[in-house]
């Protein structure tokens, strides 16, 4: 009996210790990613068939615009000062667009730090946490959602191919460190099960910080 619990308490420490090393490993890959992106949130005002064509229509404009001033940046934080610089005419654009497809919903564009879940784009992944991004509410903003990374660029990923550019792919390896990396680009078992566990994290981090 002394055996049994003495094995008994053995593999509950081991499960404690496993726990801590896996949220230890967690936090320092999950900051380090989200550390590295700036994303692009877009709400619509309803999940109407009209407000969510006005959502990706409002998207393309804003896009096509940050596209043509974000040549010349180099990273995330280029990136947020050139939104932050450009905030009024991004609105305007936004607000233009909404009233010229013949709606009159306001528009309130935000730059924060906000939760996400987990998302693919192409054959990159993003595990759910904290980002920073700009969020684009149109109306009552009650519709469906829609996210895209401005950094590093994966707005436009070719979804009929499902790949990210070879460009985007080489700024994010930059980023981070090659185990970091492989979690988002690999498929391997070992991957998917790290990638799991960030997942599992960040999706209780999220629930938690929403209570």
């Amino acid at each position: 009996m002394k055996i049994f619990k003495q094995i008994t308490l053995l593999i509950i420490l081991l499960f404690i210790y496993t726990i801590i090393c896996a949220f230890s490993y967690v936090n320092a890959v999950s900051t380090n990613i989200q550390n590295s992106v700036f994303r692009l949130h877009v709400i619509a005002n309803s999940n109407s068939e009209e407000d969510q064509n006005l959502k990706y229509i409002v998207r393309d404009k804003v896009l096509d615009y940050i596209n043509k001033i974000s040549n010349n940046t180099n990273s995330k934080e280029d990136v947020i000062s050139l939104v932050n610089n450009n905030i009024n005419e991004i609105q305007n654009i936004a607000q233009n667009t909404i009233y010229e497809n013949g709606y009159n919903y306001s528009v309130k564009l935000n730059i924060g730090n906000f939760s996400f879940p987990t998302k693919t784009y192409g054959d990159i992944s993003l595990p759910a946490g904290f980002y920073d991004a700009l969020k684009i509410e149109i109306g009552d903003a009650k519709g469906q959602n829609w996210w895209c990374v401005m950094f590093p660029p994966l707005c436009f990923v070719d979804v009929t191919t499902g790949i990210v550019p070879d460009e985007s792919k080489k700024v994010i390896k930059d980023s981070l460190s090659d185990e970091e990396y492989s979690l988002l680009a690999e498929n391997s078992n070992d991957m998917h099960f790290k990638f799991k566990i960030v997942e599992m994290f960040q999706n209780l981090s999220i629930k938690l910080a929403q209570n």
